[in-house]
């Protein structure tokens, strides 16, 4: 072999390493942002994947996904987003308010796919659901227009009862505005409503033996993801004040009364499948904001027995799912 063939040859075998490495940079990776732990995702972050996965992604193969919690803790959400943007992520996926809110305040210029159950334009996310503008699209459920229909289907299940409660983060910003819409809703159906606000697990002990103080008859939880986080607190502490409760479909799964609410899981595959599009090239400003519309009602026949509460025939036809 002569010399000079010799010294091409070395360089060639140095080289490969270079091209290998830059090869795996160029891997595209979304940093998911949420408010609870992924573990309390895990069947929302499933399909998720699944949306990104129709649109050719596959995560380990030629997508890597970096995953943020705040595990309850919202103020740290600022944090967390900051650290995605520090690493130069592909693209941002925000579940539930308070992350998206985090991910906005922390960049302009990487693309924000969210996922929240209030109005993002009142919000202040984005200027208009048709036209998002900026860096920023997502998914919107319908889990704050729901919160009425809460009340009025408790109100029917506990007729008697005059006053219910309603339980609220006041870390979540959206607290305000569900708080209004079902004062709203409580003056149309004759029932006082007493807000009551928790942010950690010793706040929810305490809601309950507020309940008790104003002699509430039933209680509304709103979709919150610290409430998802506490559902087996909540489920137990409804059993030991033999509390009639209400909120999203996640608490009657996990042993509650009764549940109504969008489909999370649908809603985080619609995320996952615009999340793809915007890896594929998609300009979030030209992507309209998707309203995931899936609502069910689940009733929970165990814990009525438990309670000694007889579902009217009414409510039980009405039912998308009954766990007997």
């Amino acid at each position: 072999m002569q010399r000079r063939e010799f010294i091409a040859g070395l360089g060639r075998v140095a080289a490969w390493p270079l091209a290998a490495r830059a090869q795996q940079s160029v891997m595209p990776v979304i940093g998911v942002l949420n408010a609870i732990s992924s573990v309390g995702r895990a069947r929302e972050l499933a399909a998720f994947r699944l949306g990104l996965n129709e649109g050719g992604y596959v995560e380990g193969q030629n997508v890597a996904i970096e995953y943020r919690s705040a595990d309850g803790q919202y103020e740290q959400l600022p944090a967390l987003a900051a650290d995605l943007v520090r690493r130069r992520v592909t693209v941002i996926a925000a579940f539930a308010a308070p992350s998206a809110l985090a991910a906005k305040a922390a960049t302009t210029t990487i693309p924000i796919v969210f996922e929240v159950g209030a109005d993002p334009v009142e919000m202040g996310l984005l200027a208009s659901l048709s036209r998002p503008g900026g860096n920023i699209t997502g998914v919107a459920n319908l889990n704050l227009e729901v919160g009425p229909k809460k009340l009025q289907l408790l109100h029917e299940l506990v007729p008697t009862a005059t006053i219910i409660g309603l339980l609220v983060n006041p870390a979540n910003p959206n607290n305000e505005i569900r708080s209004k819409d079902m004062q709203t809703a409580a003056s149309t159906l004759g029932v006082e409503v007493d807000v009551l606000r928790a942010s950690t697990g010793r706040d929810i002990d305490g809601v309950f033996a507020r309940l008790v103080q104003a002699r509430a008859g039933a209680l509304v939880i709103n979709p919150d993801p610290f409430f998802t986080s506490r559902m087996e607190q909540l489920v137990a502490l409804t059993v030991r004040y033999a509390m009639p409760t209400i909120s999203n479909r996640e608490f009657a799964a996990a042993g509650g009364l009764m549940g109504y609410g969008v489909n999370l899981t649908d809603a985080y595959h619609l995320a996952g499948v615009y999340t793809g599009r915007v890896l594929a090239g998609a300009k979030p400003a030209d992507l309209p904001v998707q309203q995931s519309t899936t609502v069910e009602l689940v009733i929970n026949l165990k814990m009525a027995k438990t309670l000694g509460i007889t579902f009217p025939t009414g409510l039980l036809v009405r039912a998308d799912k009954v766990i007997e």
